[in-house]
């Protein structure tokens, strides 16, 4: 017994060191890397919440890298109310929260149209839907512009009676936009799924309204909050489509807001570094919320089993 266990060579793993200090040179240097590359990402926030912390007065006699005298928060509440930021929040929740849950509902009907049901000319709808989204949006300016201000609607959605100058207008052209990338990832994440599930379901009688909204759509929700933060982002830091498509400025995304931060003949950037610390918030504390599901539905199918 003895001699046969000595003469097996115990496996040494790749993430153990050969020296015997359990970390692999090559690991280790990846996360040297690693820290580096998100240090450096990191660097521009880092700088702009340092920058809102201290007196214009004081980075510009001494710059931004140098050792702060004075720290506070009074940019922030400067900010926040010399920009009305807490209209312009609201306006960018009653465009953000309908044109994310109106994509996520009409994308997952058409994945599961070509993923499960297999309509005829699935792969073609599939394939428009993808090319339309690397369609970029600066080319369709001028035309959704004139499109919008000739569609009409009612006294009560709209003051200018056009889609031009309101909620529905910047809310149907994200969900136009943003629906061709969900669609694709919705797709894909769909036929990984048993098909033996919708046969049973089959059999069990279940149409196929059952089929989609208590069986496959509740397997679905690691991709669709995965979705959700990604769609919310894109959309919360659009600023594009509202300046194009809307007038008023009490209508304005909370990306608008920092325009009104800027002075005549004098800017003062330590203020604007503070508003966009303000503005970029929501989002950061959105991924954190849902960074558990966020990560999961990205990689769901990487491994087997």
């Amino acid at each position: 017994m003895t001699a046969l266990t000595a003469g097996r060579a115990p496996k040494v793993s790749g993430a153990r060191a050969s020296d015997g200090t359990g970390v692999a040179p090559r690991r280790l240097g990846l996360h040297v890397f690693l820290s580096a590359v998100s240090l450096l990402w990191l660097a521009p926030l880092l700088l702009a919440v340092y920058a809102s912390l201290r007196p214009y007065q004081e980075t510009a006699k001494y710059g931004y890298f140098s050792w702060p005298r004075h720290l506070s928060f009074d940019y922030y509440r400067e900010a926040f109310t010399q920009s009305g930021m807490a209209q312009h929040f609201l306006n960018t929740l009653l465009i953000a929260v309908p044109a994310v849950l109106l994509t996520l509902f009409f994308a997952s009907f058409v994945a599961f149209c070509i993923a499960r049901v297999r309509i005829r000319g699935g792969f073609l709808i599939l394939i428009l839907f993808t090319a339309g989204n690397l369609l970029p949006p600066q080319v369709m300016v001028t035309p959704v512009y004139e499109l919008f201000t000739r569609v009409p609607l009612p006294y009560w959605m709209s003051d200018s009676l056009t889609m031009y100058d309101s909620y529905w207008g910047v809310i149907a052209i994200h969900v136009a936009f943003q629906t061709g990338f969900c669609v694709f990832v919705m797709t894909n994440f769909m036929k990984a799924l048993p098909e033996e599930l919708r046969e049973a379901a089959i059999v069990d009688g279940a149409g196929v309204w059952t089929q989609f909204w208590r069986i496959t759509l509740p397997l679905c929700r690691p991709a669709l909050a995965a979705l959700a933060t990604l769609e919310f982002a894109w959309i919360y830091n659009d600023f594009l489509w509202a300046l194009v498509l809307m007038s008023s400025g009490d209508k304005m995304p909370v990306t608008s807001a920092l325009n009104n931060l800027k002075g005549q003949y004098f800017q003062d950037y330590n203020l604007l570094a503070a508003g966009s610390v303000l503005v970029a918030l929501p989002t950061v504390i959105l991924f954190f919320i849902l960074q558990r599901h966020f990560i999961a539905g990205l990689t769901l199918g990487a491994t087997k089993g």
